[in-house]
């Protein structure tokens, strides 16, 4: 039975979609498969690792039977980014076989039947309904998803905090040393609405979204997420659990802040960075009026010394922070100056956009 006939990269748009979130090892073999399912011309495909799940359409069918089968994605995958990139492609299934055939060269993959897939079953009602522009959401993840957690105990943490409230999108990510905050504005008002998506869905989400006007609908549900965009659909469980109180994190009414340009603080603190070891990442920062100094030193007594002229007329400030931390945030910003806000020694620094609310990374202080 013929299931697709058409050009290779009209295929391969498809499947590079939904391979991103499959396993290469797993439990239950059949989750290294995708299941493609064909109704005519309409043709899905699928693919979950029971906590993820992405659904993507194409018209590339061939002939009107219905029917449906899993193959493995990666050799899926692998064998059309080998083939010429002008070349048509077809795929046929017979006697549990997939065929895969362009111009002289023909590959027979193994499947498994549609019926053993475990697919996730999708809410029956949804608590909230968001629209939103896809470049407004990606932008929202780019801005925080650094700060998110790793294979933290604290199990809440490793993923991102995403709330709806009133008119408001915000986007807060933790590890418990550095929080990120972003928010957008969008036209309808709603409900406070808080949920935390893991950590795999915010990078999957990252690579999925374009910067583009184009709407993506959020609908949210108790236990999951459902992200409808383009012709892609992915849902995704959610983390249970309460995240911190970012309110009471985020520093406020700090007097002593300075501007200073964001390149100039990164090239400083990347050559500091040099003589910190992997053990130990700990970088001074000394503010006097007009001067900032970042100094480091290793085990081995040598040691790095930048000073920056500033326009600052506070109070002395001699504060120790991981350097890692602040190069983060400098790598991701896309801005030309970088707002600065410490209290003391042993209080977090509050980093913003000179004349934006919509941005705040808050960083704890390191005992050097």
């Amino acid at each position: 039975m013929q299931l697709v006939k058409t050009h290779r990269d009209t295929l391969l748009r498809p499947l590079q979609i939904v391979s991103g979130i499959v396993e290469r090892r797993h439990t239950l073999p059949i989750l290294a498969n995708i299941l493609i399912r064909k109704d005519g011309e309409k043709v899905s495909f699928l693919s979950t690792d029971i906590e993820v799940q992405i659904t993507t359409h194409a018209e590339i069918g061939s002939g009107g039977e219905v029917t449906a089968t899993t193959v493995a994605a990666r050799k899926l995958l692998d064998i059309l980014r080998a083939l010429p990139d002008d070349n048509d492609v077809s795929i046929k299934l017979e006697n549990k076989k997939m065929t895969v055939q362009s111009g002289k060269s023909r590959f027979s993959l193994q499947t498994l039947a549609a019926e053993e897939f475990p697919t996730v079953a999708q809410a029956e009602t949804y608590n909230a309904s968001v629209s939103l522009p896809q470049k407004a959401l990606k932008h929202l993840f780019n801005m925080v998803h650094f700060s998110m957690a790793q294979q933290d105990i604290r199990y809440y943490l490793n993923g991102l905090l995403l709330v709806v409230d009133g008119k408001n999108v915000i986007a807060v990510a933790t590890d418990g040393h550095r929080l990120a905050y972003c928010q957008v504005e969008v036209e309808q008002e709603f409900a406070r609405q808080e949920v935390i998506i893991p950590r795999k869905t915010i990078i999957e989400l990252q690579r999925l979204l374009e910067d583009k006007d184009e709407p993506v609908q959020l609908d949210i549900a108790n236990n999951q997420v459902k992200l409808t965009f383009a012709d892609i659909e992915l849902i995704s469980k959610l983390v249970e659990g309460k995240f911190p109180d970012f309110n009471r994190v985020i520093p406020k009414g700090y007097k002593n802040n300075f501007t200073l340009g964001r390149e100039q603080l990164l090239r400083s603190l990347q050559r500091v960075a040099i003589m910190t070891s992997d053990k130990f990442k700990g970088v001074r920062c000394v503010i006097t009026p007009g001067l900032m100094q970042i100094l480091s030193t290793n085990a081995d007594q040598e040691e790095a010394v930048e000073e920056i002229e500033i326009d600052y007329g506070g109070d002395s400030v001699d504060i120790g922070f991981n350097v890692t931390y602040l190069l983060d945030v400098l790598n991701n910003l896309k801005v030309d100056q970088i707002n600065i806000a410490l209290g003391d020694s042993n209080s977090s620094a509050l980093l913003t956009i000179p004349e934006n609310t919509d941005f705040k990374y808050v960083v704890m202080p390191m005992r050097i």
